[in-house]
């Protein structure tokens, strides 16, 4: 298209229209197997604005794909018109009726979130997907989603009272129930937006009203008792009200609109029934069997039992869990390696009831012999075995290779009698093709997420797609199932509707969309007349995987373009601080999808992939992609396929350099312990330069800092030179230790925050421990945060060398910079060559942070309490974002409680926004003040003054000080005065 037709549009909407290479990169997928550039991206701002776009596209024949988030698994929202992302604009909860039992909101809201907002009120939306911590309520409306707790609540078609929608001639419409007289009226076209809304209920009323038309519904679409069922438009279900069936509930479109995927209306607003909060005791009953086809007929018994969820995962899924840093501390129910779990949830007012409940469970299961395990689970860590199901999508994706989980019969659902059965021939058909499975999520329901390991890089495996996927409709059809019981249609299964509900019906839901959407301009090529259901793929048959001479080896992903592959797109780093986490900080603020995790490497794996260029990094699509990752390492442990950004970032920025040059600022910020190391000569004129309101301005006006960001200063001293004369201080007074440890002295302790440094010392010696500092080199941080990767691996190996004979389980390296002392295990490992990697790891293993080091010597008994005083003191710790991905936070709350009377609450905060350098930034500034305001600084200010702050990251400090102008101690500092 000209290009001025579209910067026209733009010009013409309130909300923002994108038509460069990159957004339009970032949105040619979504979670499905499918990639395709759209025309343009838009983020309409108000109905005015879909309205605007809706005669553009008419009038340029182009089409419109509504898009939310978090529900898009069939490629229901990849296409080639312009994408309307309305995730970020159409956001508010417009009202809540508690006597009436619903609540009226814009397609944007958030389920989870919906759902805190409902809490005060006594109400709970339930209808919940395994991405309910980003999904939107548009799209569950959209895919009719349901998720694990369908057996009580259903799916989202049972919820949906009404819409307000625009239609494709641009008229805005309500639907909602009607009487048979309303109903009769709409066909006269009265109380209609228009002609078009008019013809819609005269042409449902003789296509429903035909006596053969009926029957012919009712034998071919799936069985009513399979609540799980977007098989085409509901025409089966319209055809179950008032106008078409006596005595049956009134008409009401949105039975329709739920499950048509954006295909046929443009949804502005939507309204919930909700129901009161389920009761306040859960309990998971985790059911181990040795196999899939036990734990399925033990699902038929629990569902007995009345349980509110019944969820399976397998051993495929269950060890994906093993290497996965985050799930891998919620496996602590699972008890060897059964073949599968079945996960029963009772919910009940007292946990009394629950255990007998589930006692009376475990012996009917007994008595059928089924199960070996049955380990109840209660309390707050109920969320962690739900959290451990819900990752199976992502973590799935984590099989090394290019041999995938794919999403091409994960949808299935049949009556939930037939499960088992069904699954048992399942296996059998892929046994022909030499296949095997992962099984997981909804067994209660009848559904279960089958996925088939394919590489559909090859020609064979894009083949075996279509096949496998011909193979199941036929095996569903027996059973009469549905093809896909909460993922959609899409243009993953749109193909095989004519087989499943036979040619004539299919004749009826391509008429539904003909007369809603005349001009075929929403969403089109979805459910009906869509293109071959394997093309248009991510990976093209007969894809190569080019190989790329990388600084970092990227040995676990088998290289870089394999490490930003693992993202498959199910969008975890949308979710918001509401949810808590650290993932994706500065999404979290912008909401904008360029500032994802899967944005960031989707970028690099496209341009991997198809830059023509020799430096395939030189692109400046990947360095706007990656303008707002700050490095925090919250995607290597809460991304399910533990998706490094910030080392992709590292590498990318190092070849980018290679072929544009490093800016003077980054080079300056990269080199700061040599800056810090000639500075400190002079420390004295060095921070009156810095203190001066004029110098530190022209300073950081040339250099490019923040004009209203603090600058770090130097202390007198150095913590090598103070350590120097301590040494020979400690030798005259002749001390005895019980044991030797070596303290890392990193870039920013020696020269900035040298206290922290000799109370470190102090305090390790006060508990018996003989400090050394051993010759090292700086830690690399620095150079990784801007990208000097050639740098920081010299340092590593020189470390590794350095240190790796000296270091060990009676002699470990602590370290006090979090950032600093995790590199050893988490950079070095990837960064040193073959003939120092074993090096390296056993060295790793000995390398802790401060608070590890004393969380483990109180462990064993090694360290005395009486040390400490009795005065009681509250703390609030905030975190490191290194710290919360490759460690924990509750080694620090370990190391502040040996204080008895010490109370040590964690500030449920992400990253504090600093970042090393990050906030420095001008034109990060602003971005890194925001993420401070989200949970942290606000819970700084409130802290009373007698509140002792702590925080273990020298840029934390700085960012809690110019935010909340409250200092921060580390927790070091902290435990230091509290000796007697």
């Amino acid at each position: 298209m000209n290009p001025e037709k579209l910067k026209h549009i733009a010009s013409q909407l309130e909300g923002e229209f994108h038509f460069d290479n990159t957004m339009r990169t970032l949105y040619a997928t979504d979670a499905s197997a499918y990639r395709e550039k759209p025309l343009a991206v838009a983020f309409p701002k108000n109905a005015s604005d879909i309205k605007k776009l809706i005669r553009f596209a008419r009038a340029e024949g182009t089409s419109l794909i509504p898009r939310t988030a978090g529900t898009s698994l069939a490629g229901q929202v990849v296409g080639s018109g312009i994408v309307v992302d309305v995730s970020r604009t159409f956001t508010q909860i417009l009202e809540v009726n508690p006597a009436e039992s619903w609540v009226r909101v814009q397609p944007g809201v958030i389920r989870d979130e919906l759902n805190l907002f409902l809490r005060p009120h006594g109400l709970y939306f339930g209808p919940e997907t395994s991405t309910a911590n980003r999904a939107m309520i548009g799209g569950m409306v959209g895919n009719n989603s349901c998720g694990s707790n369908s057996i009580v609540y259903g799916s989202a078609r049972e919820h949906l009272l009404s819409v307000k929608a625009i239609l494709s001639d641009g008229t805005e419409a309500e639907f909602g129930a009607l009487t048979l007289a309303e109903f009769e009226a709409k066909c006269r076209g009265e109380n209609t937006s228009g002609d078009l809304e008019t013809r819609i209920y005269q042409a449902t009323k003789a296509m429903l009203s035909h006596g053969p038309t009926q029957e012919n519904i009712r034998a071919e679409f799936p069985k009513p008792s399979i609540q799980r069922r977007n098989t085409g438009y509901a025409i089966d279900l319209l055809l179950e009200t008032e106008p078409f069936t006596a005595g049956k509930e009134p008409f009401n479109f949105c039975k329709l609109i739920a499950g048509s995927e954006g295909t046929l209306a443009f949804l502005t607003e939507i309204q919930l029934h909700v129901n009161p909060l389920p009761p306040k005791e859960i309990g998971l009953l985790c059911v181990h069997c040795e196999t899939v086809d036990e734990s399925l007929r033990a699902n038929l018994v629990a569902l007995r039992h009345n349980p509110s969820a019944s969820e399976l995962m397998d051993h495929y899924v269950l060890e994906c869990t093993k290497t996965n840093i985050e799930q891998s501390q919620n496996r602590f129910f699972v008890q060897g390696d059964p073949g599968a779990i079945l996960v029963v949830e009772l919910t009940d007012h007292t946990q009394a009831a629950i255990q007998e409940r589930a006692q009376a469970l475990v012996q009917d299961l007994q008595k059928n012999q089924l199960g070996y395990h049955f380990p109840l689970v209660l309390g707050p860590d109920t969320k962690k075995v739900w959290n451990l199901r819900k990752a199976g999508l992502g973590l799935l994706s984590n099989i090394p290779g290019d041999a995938k989980p794919v999403a091409v019969i994960e949808d299935t659902a049949v009556d939930v009698e037939d499960l088992p059965e069904f699954i048992r021939e399942f296996n059998l058909t892929l046994e022909q093709y030499n296949l095997y499975c992962v099984h997981y999520a909804h067994a209660g329901s009848g559904e279960l997420h089958l996925r088939p390991i394919i590489n559909l890089k090859t020609e064979e495996g894009n083949k075996l797609f279509r096949d496998i996927a011909t193979e199941i409709a036929h095996l569903v059809k027996k059973y009469r199932g549905s093809l896909s019981g909460e993922h959609g249609d899409g243009r993953l299964r749109g193909e095989f509707i004519p087989f499943m509900i036979g040619e004539e019906n299919y004749r009826l839901v391509e008429e539904v969309k003909r007369v809603w959407d005349p001009g075929n301009l929403f969403n089109p090529g979805k459910i009906v007349n869509t293109p071959s259901m394997n093309s248009s793929l991510r990976y093209e048959p007969g894809q190569e995987t080019p190989e790329f001479d990388t600084v970092f080896k990227f040995h676990q992903a088998g290289g870089v373009l394999r490490a930003a592959e693992l993202c498959n797109g199910s969008g975890d780093c949308r979710k918001t601080h509401l949810t808590g986490g650290t993932m994706c900080p500065s999404y979290m603020v912008t909401r904008h999808e360029r500032d994802t995790t899967r944005a960031r490497a989707n970028a690099v794996r496209e341009f991997l992939t198809r830059s023509p260029k020799a430096n395939r990094f030189d692109h400046q699509e990947i360095k706007e992609a990656m303008d707002l990752c700050i490095s925090c390492k919250g995607c290597k442990s809460e991304c399910p396929s533990n998706v490094d950004v910030a080392k992709l970032k590292a590498e990318f920025q190092q070849h980018y350099y290679d072929a544009n040059g490093i800016p003077f600022r980054t080079r300056l910020i990269a080199n700061f312990n040599n800056a810090n190391k000639l500075a400190s000569l002079l420390p004295g004129a060095y921070n009156l330069l810095f203190k001066n309101k004029l110098t530190a301005h022209l300073f950081k006006k040339s250099v490019g800092f923040a004009p209203k960001r603090s600058l770090p200063l130097l202390h007198a001293t150095t913590l090598k030179s103070w350590f120097k004369k301590h040494q020979r201080e400690r030798a005259e007074k002749s001390s005895s230790f019980k044991k030797k440890v070596y303290l890392f002295c990193d870039e920013f302790t020696n020269y900035n925050d040298t206290p922290i440094g000799q109370k470190a010392v102090l305090l390790l010696e006060k508990l018996g421990y003989e400090v050394v500092i051993p010759e090292h080199e700086e830690s690399g941080r620095t150079y990784l945060s801007k990208g000097f990767v050639r740098e920081a691996k010299k340092l590593a190996q020189r470390n590794v060398a350095l240190l790796h004979k000296l270091i060990s389980a009676e002699t470990p390296l602590i370290g006090i910079e979090p950032s600093c002392i995790l590199t050893f295990r988490d950079e070095y490992l990837d960064l040193v060559d073959a003939d120092q990697l074993e090096d390296a790891k056993s060295l790793s293993i000995h390398c802790l942070q401060f608070d590890e080091f004393i969380a483990r010597e109180l462990l064993n008994k090694n360290i005395d309490p009486s040390l400490f005083k009795d005065e009681e003191r509250q703390v609030q710790l905030h975190g490191h974002c290194h710290q919360k991905a490759l460690s924990s936070v509750l080694y620090t709350q370990q190391m502040l409680t040996l204080p008895k009377n010490y109370k040590v609450e964690v500030i449920p905060s992400g990253c504090c926004g600093m970042a090393g350098s990050f906030g420095y930034e001008a034109e990060h500034f602003d971005v890194s003040m925001a993420i401070g305001e989200l949970v942290l600084f606000p819970s700084v200010r409130a802290a009373g003054e007698e509140v002792i702050i702590a925080a273990p990251g020298t840029s934390c400090r700085h960012q809690i000080h110019d935010g909340t102008g409250k200092n921060a101690k580390h927790p070091i500092e902290v435990l230091y005065e509290a000796l007697k």
